[in-house]
């Protein structure tokens, strides 16, 4: 397995407008922008654990969803810097009932399974 510090770093130089789900409003400043299913799917990959869905309570009280990862009892949510001060993220959800893991709804959008093979692509790289 891989080091956690050099996949998030992978991870933080790797995405880009092409990878996140809201490429308007990405920016350089906030690369971590539309970030996370991608990411999470990139984590489950190096470190395994699980994928969480859960929803993102901005202050202005938008909800937004949002994808985690959680290594038993702890959480790694590395893309939890995309959102405001006062954001708040519910406990999340495993496993989306439709499907037999939430890997595979989120990979069941052509779009996102796009953008999880060029950000897989671009960790791939920068960890050689």
């Amino acid at each position: 397995m891989i080091n956690e510090s050099k996949l998030e770093l992978a991870l933080k130089n790797s995405w880009t407008e092409e990878t996140s789900s809201d490429s308007e409003n990405w920016t350089s400043d906030n690369s971590a922008w539309g970030q996370c299913a991608v990411t999470s799917l990139i984590v489950n990959d190096y470190l395994g654990g699980e994928i969480v869905w859960a929803n993102a309570i901005l202050p202005d009280g938008r909800e937004i969803s949002h994808y985690f990862n959680k290594m038993g009892s702890v959480e790694k949510d590395f893309t939890r810097v995309q959102f405001p001060k006062g954001t708040t993220i519910s406990q999340g959800i495993p496993e989306v009932k439709e499907f037999s893991s939430t890997r595979d709804y989120i990979l069941s959008y052509p779009v996102t399974q796009q953008r999880y093979e060029l950000l897989r692509q671009r960790v791939q790289e920068f960890l050689k």
